[in-house]
């Protein structure tokens, strides 16, 4: 009696989970079913739309892809141009400067013919200084500026060179310049070559 009794129990509990399990899976089906389209002319719709989203990316995919390279087909342009004219600017940056001096050259040509043909000391020295000054002004057109070695100017060893120091006549010209042994240069504001002076001490 009492295994009939435990037999029937397990045969309801085994029935039990049979129907539960059977309720999961259902709802399984249920929730699968909500996720996808509800009728075969949704899941077409979707799959269009799906196929148009894909296109539209691939274009604008191809289309940043075109721009890049034709950026970079540009910046190759660019600086290939920018290396030649770099060249350019080396190899002829002389060229304005050598161009300017030449009708000086000239001046010292006929210069030198005139002094074979004259014997007046005294034309000959106004021709030469009027080629001086004439070579003096296209260097300042140029940026080229006279370094100040004025005496008792003070002595600036960014600008001068002590050859020399002398005996100062007197304290105030201790530092300061007394003679200039050879001019110094300055282009724009770049010393490009230092004055040689003599210096008190």
């Amino acid at each position: 009696m009492e295994n009939k009794y435990q037999n029937k129990h397990n045969e309801d509990a085994e029935k039990t989970n049979l129907e539960q399990q059977s309720d999961i899976e259902v709802n399984d089906v249920i929730a699968d079913n909500d996720n996808c389209p509800s009728t075969p002319d949704e899941a077409i719709e979707e799959e269009i739309d799906l196929q148009s989203k894909l296109e539209q990316t691939t274009a604008e995919l191809e289309k940043e892809k075109k721009e890049y390279l034709f950026l970079m087909a540009e910046f190759d342009n660019f600086r290939k141009r920018t290396i030649k004219e770099k060249s350019e600017l080396i190899k002829n940056g002389g060229e304005n400067a050598l161009r300017g001096l030449l009708p000086i050259i000239d001046d010292f040509e006929r210069s030198l013919q005139a002094i074979n043909e004259s014997s007046d000391p005294s034309s000959i020295k106004e021709g030469v200084e009027l080629i001086y000054n004439k070579f003096i002004k296209y260097l300042q057109q140029n940026g080229v500026q006279v370094i100040n070695t004025e005496a008792g100017t003070d002595f600036d060893a960014d600008m001068h060179e002590a050859v020399t120091m002398f005996p100062a006549p007197d304290t105030s010209q201790k530092g300061k310049i007394i003679d200039t042994v050879q001019k110094g240069y300055m282009l724009h504001d770049k010393v490009i070559r230092h004055a040689k002076v003599v210096v008190g001490q």
